[in-house]
């Protein structure tokens, strides 16, 4: 099992002064989306990745060990009191709502449903954005419902970059066409595009693109 004194092993040696989060969200179509970006991205990412994708909240889920075999970084299950390291990729429970603490950890609140779902997009990428602020990038991903609107607004509004997935390589387009409807979203891209831009943007600095 890959613990956190695993991850932190790992990121060991990274510039940590400084380093981004870059969030995911997805929902329907989504692990394909997350496994194409997670092939592409470069492992040496001067940052923290976490994803959250909409599923069932009860029974056996193989996220991370899907996530595992497509990426050279770590990748663990996000659990409450982790220190946030970069060079990790951490996967949200389904059941419960991820945020991040001031200090750069994590915690779970209760798992009543925003925009329908118990694990939102929402209260991560509002309370990351705090934290992060213009190092913050969210990418909303494929997916049903109406899930991260809010949260994108804040990312925005904290000098992050919001990034959506685009109709035609989308499975579904209504979690990205509802982002994109908030006047948030800086950018819309195919999905292989997705990973080279937010390597870029974390390479160069996010409030470069401002």
């Amino acid at each position: 099992m890959v613990t956190n004194e695993h991850a932190r092993e790992t990121a060991r040696g990274a510039p940590v002064p400084g380093f981004g989060l870059i969030a995911f969200a997805a929902s329907a179509g989504g692990v394909q989306a997350l496994r194409t970006i997670m092939r592409a991205l470069p492992d040496t990412l001067n940052a923290a990745i976490v994803v959250l994708l909409h599923r069932p909240p009860h029974g056996e889920s193989h996220l991370t060990s899907i996530l595992r075999r497509c990426t050279r970084m770590t990748v663990v299950d996000a659990h409450a009191g982790d220190l946030i390291v970069p060079g990790v990729v951490y996967v949200a429970r389904p059941d419960m709502h991820l945020r991040v603490t001031p200090d750069r950890h994590f915690e779970y609140r209760d798992g009543h449903r925003i925009k329908f779902v118990r694990s939102s997009a929402n209260p991560l990428f509002e309370s990351a954005a705090r934290v992060f602020d213009s190092r913050m990038i969210a990418v909303v991903l494929t997916g049903t419902g109406t899930d991260a609107t809010d949260g994108v607004q804040s990312v925005k509004a904290a000098g992050g970059t919001v990034i959506a997935q685009d109709e035609a390589t989308s499975q579904q387009w209504s979690m990205p066409r509802m982002a994109i409807r908030t006047g948030a979203v800086d950018l819309v891209l195919p999905l292989d595009a997705i990973a080279p831009t937010v390597a870029a943007l974390i390479g160069g600095g996010v409030q470069g693109i401002h």
